[in-house]
Order: structure tokens, then sequence, then C-alpha cells
């Protein structure tokens, strides 16, 4: 396959930072009848990826609001492999009666376009409650790796080619699909080196094992200000808080390199209109807290609001989004 132009991955990973315009999706039906009171009990909220991640550190912090809000326990359930796939599908076959949600990633929008072979399909089988956050990714290499900027670790992968290793968090990925980005662009040969998630991966870059990862401001700051990682750049518009001294790509020079995660809580296909407007409702009051905003923004995230309809088009465009993104990198998995 001929590789894809830099200005066509340009073009495709530009949106990155903006919510694509489309027109809303169609409402689903609805065929769970909401009980008299909701809930009566224990909630649990999965979370597809392994404990550590930007996923497990939000998602610790939404079922301890949702819990407050509801007065009923929520509990977080990790449910990690094949890029998310596991827990997404675990929720998507779950009863629709409120008790079972997911907080879901990119890898919602990412799957159906990678994965030749999908047990469930995100927007027919799941439906949305609410966006809730967003953070931007970093590039981080180990201290030992010899480059300071993006620019320096192009020039040392193009000297070495095929010594260097990425780290990603496994197909279906956006940090690996944003791996895949940068060295097709960049037209770069670095050994790409799937994990069970980011949070591994990055376990695997402080060890030594890898060279580079691609992730969530969350995952790798602590890191970074410990001085165990090097940050080359946010790959996200502006530069954040917690790391004002790292550059964006846009101004290291590599404005097309735009990679941000954003979070959704999602419910079974069929939970009833009154139990999807009160999670809604409750994560909204909980967004709006300046307590929550300040405990997300201190650890790199961006609170998110909106509406059910709202977070269903936003899934919508981004699954159109990505499908171009894959369909350009040539990534497939069976």
């Amino acid at each position: 396959m001929r590789p894809p132009s830099l200005l066509l991955l340009a073009v495709l990973m530009h949106a990155a930072a903006t919510c694509a315009q489309t027109n809303p999706p169609a409402e689903h039906p609805v065929r769970a009848t909401p009980p008299a009171e909701y809930p009566v009990r224990a909630l649990r909220l999965v979370l597809p990826f392994p404990p550590g991640g930007g996923t497990d550190t939000l998602g610790r912090i939404v079922t301890q609001t949702l819990s407050d809000a509801l007065g009923q326990p929520v509990i977080a359930e990790n449910r990690p492999g094949a890029g998310g796939n596991i827990g997404n599908e675990a929720v998507a076959h779950a009863a629709p009666d409120g008790y079972t949600l997911l907080l879901g990633s990119p890898g919602l929008a990412i799957s159906p376009s990678l994965y030749r072979r999908l047990n469930y399909d995100p927007l027919r089988d799941l439906t949305a409650v609410a966006l809730v956050a967003d953070i931007p990714n970093l590039l981080a290499v180990r201290r030992s790796v010899p480059a300071r900027s993006v620019k320096e670790l192009v020039q040392l992968a193009r000297a070495q080619p095929g010594k260097l290793a990425f780290g990603t968090g496994g197909p279906g990925t956006s940090n690996e699909l944003g791996a895949h980005l940068f060295l097709t662009a960049t037209r770069l040969r670095i050994l790409i080196v799937p994990h069970r998630g980011v949070n591994q991966a990055t376990v695997a870059l402080l060890g030594g094992h890898v060279d580079m990862v691609i992730a969530g401001v969350a995952t790798v700051a602590p890191h970074i200000r410990e001085q165990k990682l090097r940050g080359l750049a946010v790959l996200g518009p502006t530069r954040v808080a917690v790391l004002p001294d790292v550059p964006t790509a846009t101004e290291a020079g590599y404005p097309w390199l735009q990679v941000r995660t954003w979070y959704i809580v999602m419910a079974p296909e069929g939970t009833s209109r009154s139990i999807i407007e009160r999670l809604n409702a409750a994560l909204t009051a909980s967004a709006q807290s300046s307590e929550i905003r300040g405990r997300l923004r201190k650890l790199g995230f961006e609170p998110l609001t909106s509406t059910p309809a709202q977070a269903a088009q936003f899934l919508a465009a981004e699954t159109e989004r990505w499908g171009k993104v894959v369909a350009a990198s040539g990534a497939r998995v069976e």
C-alpha cells in the first residue's frame, strides 16, 4: 500500500482537538421499563483498561461522584483486554437496567474500523449517557534517550532505523494509532510494542524495555516531574498546567501530531430514557462542582458536560473521523 501523504494525515488528525459537526443519530428505541425507584442497589462502572492508567484514574472519581449523587455504591470494575473491547463488549451485552455502565474512550470509535471482526457495535449496542472529560496526550521518552525535542527524536530514529521501540496500549487505542500516525508521517522505522493498556506501556518505559510512549497527561506527568521520564510534546492545542515547560507539538514543529483522549459514560442499548437522564443529571452536576473540576484539572483532565444526544452525536462523528485515520494508516487487526 502506498504510504499516505503527510498532508492527508495532517488533515485527518487536525480535527482531534475539535468535535466534528454531524447530524445527531436517531434516538434508540427504549425497551426497558424503568423501576418505580432508581437506583435501589449498587451499580458497577466497567473500566476497560487495567488499573493505573487514565481510564482507571478518572473512573475512580466518576464512581465516587455518582455514588454521592445517587445514594448507592458505584463499584469500579477493571475489565481490560483487546484494546478495551473486552470491557466494552461486556457492557454492550449487559442487561439494560441502569446498573451496568461503561467509561468509554476513543477505542469505541476506533475499533469498528480497525478490527475485522467485532462482537458488538458501539453505536448500535450502547447508548450514550454523557461526555465527562478529555485529556491531551504527551509524547514521552526514557531519560537515557538522547533526545530533548521531537526534532531530535526524529533525527535519532532516522540515524538508527529499527533500533528504537514505541510502547503502546495495544490495538484499538488512540495512543497506538497516534504512534502509527507519527511513524507513517515521518517515515521512521521504530518497533511498535503493544501492551494491555498504556499504564503497562509506561511501566515498560520506566523499566527501559521501550524507548517512548504516547500517553495521557495523568499517566506520565508524575514520572516527568520526578525526572524519570522526559516529556517532548503535548499532543493538543495548548500546554498543560501540570507541565508548563513541555511545548505543544505545534510549537515543536509538528502541528499534525494531535492526539487527545476523551471519556464518555455509556449504558447498554435499551436502557430507559428516565434512567439515562437521571445519570446524565448526576454527571453534569458533578462536572460543574468546583471541587471536582479542581481535582480533574490537577490531574490534567478537562471536565466536559453534554446531553445524551450531544454525546451520541460526538461518538458518531468520532467513529467516522477515526475510520478515515485507520484507513489512511493501513492498520488492521484480525
